[in-house]
């Protein structure tokens, strides 16, 4: 039998082994040196924690790839048949907006649609509505895509329209986020996949992967309907976007849109169905002519931590440096990193009218708090911070001068610059332009804007407890 203090002193080895492999890699990595630094503190002085915590939130999937150059090359030929031959330097768009095109479309090969009609909802009554009337219609095929589908009343109402239009002979796939749906019982998708829909978890989460997978996560809302109609914005499918939930009022941005953008939107969403279904869709993709006198040029981008860049992440950080007159901006949440902090900043500190709008309260309380730990920084600047005080602000809006705006999924936070899969339509034009400037003008009055002495001025324990939850930011 092996004495107790030599199985003791193995034991040891072993961690000793894994804590210095562990930082070996870290240090391979080339990160941001503060991360880097942080992570190999944090397994120095938190012996059997800091490995755990690595495992679930230190895994860098940098370089990796969702699908393979070959598929992608291959879906693109399924979806966009035809593309648009578009002259992104003759488009009649500022140098700004262009060079901003371009650098999207050699990021990712985001391509530039013009003539699209686009339908703006900020609230659900009015997008569900919108969307059960466009789903009810659909003929051939249904994909949809959401980080969050509850089982409450929307999404039984939801849910059983598809089963409907299955037993139709519709084509219905479905793909949602096993960590957004993490409190949905399995009996839910089991009734769907009954009734003939193809429902997938983007990353299924069971054990051993569980540890692995859970800091993964697709935060998309996207739909597309027969090639002719496409949703993409901030919304999921929950009673909270209709009733308001415990918040008393959900104020969001969602987007419907008709025109040659759908292809973006079908491509975006067969990249993650090959991810998770390992199948190429040849779904015919043909939207119609746009209607309307007004149309939308757009692309759709996509980001997520397997890919080389921040995608979304660096066509806004490209807008904010070009803006001229106005960044004005709304998130549930703003945990920036700290390319994105000093760009506003430099914008604000050159006289650009830079407006954050965020919740006072929003459904997270961590958040809240870390949230709140960046106002000193930004008021400094000259950056305008204001309350939403109507309920929980969970658009994802930016809007630069009077050209450009993107909407999306994603939040101005590390999660889902750093570790989620996001997607954000980018959409240029002046008509449009104004049309988002009376949204968020509109809900500017709901706001209360943050005076710095005021500000200054708070309890000492509510500014300590708002530094304590920005050393989480990373991970919240």
């Amino acid at each position: 039998m092996i004495p107790s203090e030599v199985v003791y002193n193995i034991l040891w080895i072993v961690y000793a082994l894994t804590v210095a492999g562990i930082i070996v890699v870290v240090l391979t990595e080339n990160r941001n040196p503060v991360k880097s630094l942080a992570w190999i503190t944090v397994l120095m002085a938190l012996p059997a924690v800091g490995i755990v915590l690595y495992i679930f939130f230190g895994r860098n999937l940098r370089g990796s790839r969702l699908i393979s150059r070959r598929k992608r090359r291959q879906l693109r030929r399924h979806i966009v048949q035809k593309p648009q031959r578009v002259n992104i330097d003759s488009l009649p768009l500022s140098d700004a907006s262009r060079q901003q095109i371009h650098l999207a479309k050699s990021l990712q090969g985001s391509q530039y649609y013009e003539g699209n009609t686009i339908d703006i909802f900020t609230d659900g009554h009015s997008k569900f509505a919108q969307l059960e009337a466009d789903l009810l219609s659909a003929t051939t095929y249904i994909n949809l895509q959401y980080y969050i589908i509850e089982n409450d009343t929307i999404g039984r109402r939801i849910s059983e329209l598809l089963q409907r239009k299955a037993r139709e002979g519709v084509k219905v796939r479905i793909i949602y986020d096993a960590v957004g749906c993490f409190p949905v019982r399995g009996r839910f998708f089991k009734r769907m996949r009954r009734a003939g829909i193809e429902v997938y978890p983007f990353m299924k989460i069971n054990f051993p992967q569980f540890a692995t997978r859970l800091n993964w996560r697709n935060h998309r809302k996207v739909v597309v309907i027969d090639g002719r109609i496409g949703y993409i914005g901030g919304m999921n499918i929950a009673d909270r976007y209709v009733d308001g939930g415990k918040q008393g009022h959900w104020r969001d941005t969602h987007l419907r849109i008709e025109g040659p953008a759908v292809i973006g939107l079908q491509y975006s969403f067969a990249v993650d169905w090959n991810f998770v279904r390992k199948e190429l869709l040849d779904d015919a993709v043909a939207p119609g002519a746009a209607s309307g006198d007004t149309t939308v040029g757009a692309q759709v981008v996509t980001s997520g931590p397997m890919g080389a860049w921040s995608n979304i992440a660096l066509v806004m950080l490209k807008a904010i440096g070009n803006a001229k007159k106005r960044i004005w901006l709304q998130t549930p949440y703003f945990l920036p990193s700290n390319d994105l902090l000093r760009a506003l900043q430099a914008a604000a500190l050159s006289k650009v009218d830079v407006r954050l709008m965020m919740p006072r309260h929003s459904d997270s309380f961590m958040l809240t708090y870390a949230s709140r730990s960046y106002i000193k920084e930004c008021i400094a600047s000259g950056i305008k911070v204001y309350f939403y005080e109507k309920g929980m602000l969970h658009a994802k809006t930016m809007l630069v001068d009077d050209e450009f705006v993107t909407v999306g999924s994603l939040n101005l936070d590390f999660r889902s610059i750093e570790h989620n899969f996001e997607g954000n339509a980018m959409l240029y034009g002046a008509d449009f332009a104004h049309r988002m400037s009376d949204i968020m003008e509109a809900d500017l009055r709901q706001c209360t804007r943050i005076q710095s002495s005021a500000w200054r001025h708070r309890p000492w324990y509510k500014k300590f407890v708002e530094s304590i939850y920005r050393l989480f930011s990373p991970i919240l």
